[in-house]
């Protein structure tokens, strides 16, 4: 969590706290950072509920003999899940503090794309049909070429 919340202070060039009270103040200021800030809160909470079933686990482990029962095996299960949460969580956390991802790129072109389109005046395709050609009145034009 620290690691983390270093590097969005970093790029954010201020503390997290203060962060977190700019996104509250105006939340459609910064949609990047209201988004971090969004996923950084529940990586927290992930985070907390870890360390709440590692509690329970080893209390339990504390008490059992040598076998685990159902309730420690149920447990275990609580923690490995609680930790799949907290890493996915911190991975959505990673990926959006890195502007360098390809996905982010090509979002941001079809941002670009999309407000150039908005700003243009003239259609973006010809509208009118095509002139045709004469056509020689020559019988042979048709058939391929002749040498």
């Amino acid at each position: 969590m620290g690691v983390i919340t270093e590097q969005i202070e970093a790029r954010f060039d201020m503390s997290f706290a203060e962060l977190q009270r700019a996104v509250t103040a105006a939340p459609q200021a910064n949609r990047e950072a209201t988004e971090i800030v969004h996923w950084h809160g529940k990586l927290a909470e992930s985070q907390k509920l870890l360390e709440k079933a590692e509690d329970e686990l080893v209390a339990v482990l504390e008490s059992q003999p040598d076998e685990l029962d159902d309730p420690a095996m149920e447990k275990a299960h609580r923690v490995n899940t609680a930790v799949t949460a907290r890493d996915g969580r911190a991975m959505v956390v990673r990926w959006l503090l890195d502007p360098a991802v390809p996905e982010k790129q090509d979002l941001a072109a079809e941002r670009l794309a999309r407000l150039n389109r908005r700003a243009r005046r003239s259609p973006a395709v010809q509208t009118s049909p095509p002139t045709r050609a004469a056509t020689a009145s020559n019988p042979g034009a048709g058939r391929g070429v002749r040498r």
